[in-house]
């Protein structure tokens, strides 16, 4: 039975969920760095809100750990390059608190055009100051989305809903999507200097880092309003402060800091600012919802293997993962060919996926065959930290997806470059769900694979599988099964043998011996 760490408060009916689908559970919060390092090396899953810091430390007694999930959207508090090193999935919650976190970018837009913090505590301090908030509508402003994804979507639905016009910046935003969501499509600059709101919802990057700089304040429309309930660090604060003082800005609604706890800001005290503490996500529903949704992702993953909102993995649905499972344990096992077989360093990978294949999840096979691959040489690599061992290897990884052209409805084939010479084996999964070899070095095969094999290229010659047979059977090794092919009578030949027990040292010299043989190696699968 799998067992799940959740480390922060989570709801009882999230709990309840574990309990149910079989997963064993225990709920130990306030945790100290010291404690959790003590305990973690127990548990395949650890479930966390903010307030859990997974780092390096952590991560590195975590010996079963296979996943993290964070119940929210933000995994500031995780280590992500050091879990994915580890091979440790990290999983968010980024539809769960959407509704939630546009709301209250909605709300503190409201706020800032009409005062209302400001209003509300002069007129309970006993004064009745009029005239003094003089607001601004909404209706027909621009509102500037920076960012337009999953939340800023929504924001740009209520805010059409106010009769709003929005534009938007984001790279990722297609015109067909921008088309369907009803905002104009544009670059930065142009939203800078139209826009009477702006917004931001995008993730914090090095790219986007101060995205609202002193240099961008000054491009943006005089008297414009701000709004940031995404990331503390994408709006330098101090550049704020100014454009408020000098009337560039007419205010600006801050849910997030760039240091939180934030109990001090130099954006404080001011009336032309309205601040609150994080509390995008803070819902009952939200609080709720990401709770139940991380409980179930992290129980889908370790009961079924099914990955949903992965940082570091692509997703896989249960349905999908039964489906693609054949298929990924394919992949894992021709790159474990591979790289058993590979004894100089590899500089390229080249994948085909042709037919049916072409049309799955195709980054996981490839991080399949990457686990293979280096695990040889490396015994802790698994499918979530292969593509960065092999980047660090220098190792470049190339796809192409292509329709049937051969008598297979789908395959695999896998090209290892090494000293400039690529060496190929191709194959396929039968309809009873077993992976099989089809082509080895441009040779035509169809063999099984077994969890001991022997794999013999020689030059093709009467009488070469009676006497490798009787080596082994000499030996007292039983031979499972024997796949033969070759290129042409006379010409190259590849045995594949699968052994009931291992092929001792000294036998394999014997075998490597026999006349006309290139090449004798042991196979693990």
């Amino acid at each position: 039975m799998p067992k799940v760490l959740i480390s922060d408060k989570l709801s009882p009916a999230a709990v309840q969920i574990f309990k149910d689908r079989g997963v064993d559970v225990d709920v130990k919060t306030g945790l100290t760095k010291d404690q959790l390092i003590e305990i973690i090396g127990d548990y395949e899953g650890l479930a966390i809100r903010s307030a859990t810091k997974v780092t390096a430390d952590v991560l590195k007694a975590a010996k079963k750990l296979k996943v993290i999930g964070r119940a929210g959207i933000g995994v500031d508090n995780v280590d992500i390059p050091a879990a994915t090193a580890a091979g440790i999935i990290v999983m968010n919650t980024p539809f769960g608190n959407s509704i939630t976190t546009a709301e209250h970018a909605i709300s503190l837009m409201m706020a800032l055009a009409r005062d209302i913090p400001a209003a509300n505590a002069s007129t309970q301090a006993g004064k009745w100051e009029k005239n003094r908030f003089m607001g601004v509508e909404i209706t027909a402003k621009v509102l500037g989305l920076v960012g337009c994804g999953n939340i800023g979507s929504i924001v740009a639905d209520r805010a059409r809903g106010l009769k709003m016009r929005v534009i938007a910046f984001d790279p990722y935003l297609s015109a067909e999507r921008a088309a369907d969501l009803g905002v104009e499509k544009v670059e930065l600059n142009d939203l800078l200097a139209r826009a009477d709101f702006i917004t931001l919802h995008t993730p914090l990057t090095p790219e986007t880092r101060n995205i609202i700089s002193a240099e961008n304040i000054a491009k943006m429309k005089k008297g414009a309003r701000l709004i940031n309930c995404a990331r503390g660090g994408l709006v330098d604060e101090k550049a704020v402060k100014a454009a408020l003082d000098s009337g560039q800005l007419a205010g600006a609604a801050f849910d997030v800091f760039e240091e939180e706890p934030a109990t001090t800001n130099i954006l404080f005290n001011n009336e032309k600012v309205v601040a609150t503490p994080h509390l995008g996500a803070s819902t009952s529903e939200a609080q709720e919802n990401v709770a139940l949704q991380v409980a179930e992702q992290i129980a889908d993953y370790v009961l079924t293997g099914a990955i949903t909102n992965a940082l570091n993995m692509p997703s896989i649905s249960a349905e999908e993962a039964q489906k693609v499972g054949p298929w990924i344990s394919l992949a894992e096992k021709l790159g474990a060919f591979a790289g058993q077989l590979t004894e100089t360093s590899i500089e390229a990978v080249e994948i085909t996926f042709e037919g049916s294949t072409a049309q799955m999840n195709t980054r996981a096979l490839t991080q399949a065959i990457l686990a293979g691959l280096l695990k040889p040489q490396l015994s802790e690599v698994n499918m979530i930290n292969a593509p960065v061992v092999a980047k660090d290897r220098g190792i470049k990884v190339s796809e192409t997806r292509r329709g049937q052209q051969g008598a297979f409805e789908g395959y695999i084939r896998v090209g290892i470059v090494a000293q400039g010479t690529t060496r190929a084996v191709a194959g396929t999964v039968f309809s009873d769900g077993r992976p099989r070899f089809i082509q080895i070095k441009g040779i035509n095969m169809d063999a099984e694979f077994k969890p001991l094999m022997l794999y013999v290229t020689n030059t093709d010659k009467p009488g070469f599988i009676g006497r490798l047979g009787s080596l082994l059977g000499n030996a007292g090794i039983n031979i499972a099964t024997f796949a033969f092919g070759r290129q042409s009578e006379g010409g190259e030949a590849i045995g594949l043998v699968a052994v009931d027990t291992p092929v001792p040292d000294a036998l394999l010299e014997e075998i490597k011996k026999l006349p006309n043989v290139h090449q004798a190696k042991r196979l693990a699968f």
